[in-house]
């Protein structure tokens, strides 16, 4: 297997898109962002299916060298593609649908993904799992050397996104592919690649494992796609060698990172705690203030307290008594919360 090289330029409506990765046989690289960030547009430019400059290539095949004046058709590059909204063909059967990729492996493409009963039926039939399962048999079927995901879990509903996601995380290890998938979810590149690219107006700006993105990142953008509360303010030296920042919405926390001039703290939902009265702990940083609102996600809850989402377990909030208005302490640790620079 042969490694994946993309780097990119190409005009999109507000910004240039200039981006440059690798991606290793047998990896999973994501690319999350915003919407119109230019992640689909990568993809469609490894498949062929844009006119982009720059270089694309396959260990020593080039399907793009804009200096060399090389730039292969779609059915030149050996590319399976699964689109977001899977593109199936209604009017065919499964099996059909998988057939169209490539016939000689289909059959065994659909006893691997647990879809053969389903052979004989058609797309309005299935749910969004198996309909994903089929996209994805289809894309296999043309015996491709690289795989290309756009958002392949965003036409599912939570429940089946969770089972789905395991599943594709899976397969994904067993394919021995260069894959490059691209997402608005962090959780879903966390879950599903080796390492994770945060992409705005074009520009790759952090490329690195799921862990070290949420344990450094390079940016306020960056800790914002990764699930980080953003509080902007104002850092200088602090007490007991601490960094003080004055938050524009008022008040003092305080982090064990270095900071100076105009920065934001970051501080992750599972490292805020809550509490009816002020606790006296090792907790360095307190808000006090009502309940703005509590979401349940699973056997979670979301739970925002002035500026600070928390996240909690079910049982914790049961016990807290958790309710819109209702008054309670946020707490986070100095060692929890990161500096970052505000873009």
């Amino acid at each position: 297997m042969d490694t994946l090289s993309v780097a990119l330029h190409h005009r999109l409506r507000a910004f240039e898109l200039d981006l440059a990765l690798d991606v290793g046989a047998g990896e999973t690289v994501a690319l999350v962002g915003p919407s119109g960030a230019g992640k689909s547009t990568v993809l469609r430019s490894v498949a062929g299916l844009v006119r982009a400059r720059g270089r694309v290539a396959l260990g020593a095949e080039r399907w793009l060298d804009s200096a060399a004046g090389i730039d292969l058709p779609p059915e030149r590059r050996s590319v399976g593609l699964v689109f977001q909204e899977y593109a199936l063909f209604p009017h065919m059967t499964v099996r059909e649908n998988v057939r169209f990729g490539g016939r000689e492996r289909a059959d065994e493409l659909l006893e691997r993904l647990g879809i053969a009963k389903l052979a004989n039926a058609r797309p309005g039939q299935l749910s969004g799992g198996e309909r994903q399962r089929v996209a994805l048999a289809r894309a296999l079927a043309r015996a491709p050397r690289v795989l290309l995901l756009d958002e392949p879990l965003a036409a599912l509903d939570p429940h089946t996104r969770g089972i789905v996601r395991a599943e594709l995380r899976e397969f994904l290890g067993e394919t021995g592919l260069p894959t490059l998938l691209v997402t608005h979810d962090f959780e879903d590149a966390a879950a599903l690649a080796a390492r994770v690219g945060v992409v705005r107006e074009g520009r790759l700006l952090q490329l690195s494992t799921p862990g070290d993105l949420l344990a450094a990142p390079a940016d306020a953008v960056v800790a914002g796609f990764t699930g980080a509360n953003l509080l902007p303010g104002v850092a200088r030296p602090g007490p007991g060698g601490l960094t003080e920042v004055a938050l524009d919405s008022g008040g003092l926390v305080y982090s064990s990172d270095a900071g100076a001039g105009r920065v934001a703290v970051a501080v992750y939902p599972w490292e805020v705690s809550l509490a009816r009265r002020m606790p006296d702990d090792s907790a360095a940083n307190h808000v006090r203030a009502p309940v703005a609102s509590a979401v349940s996600i699973g056997n979670r809850v979301r739970v925002r307290v002035g500026g600070l989402v928390a996240e909690i377990t079910a049982a914790s909030a049961e016990r807290l008594g958790v309710r819109e208005g209702e008054v309670l302490v946020a707490s986070f640790k100095a060692t929890a919360s990161r500096i970052v620079p505000l873009s």
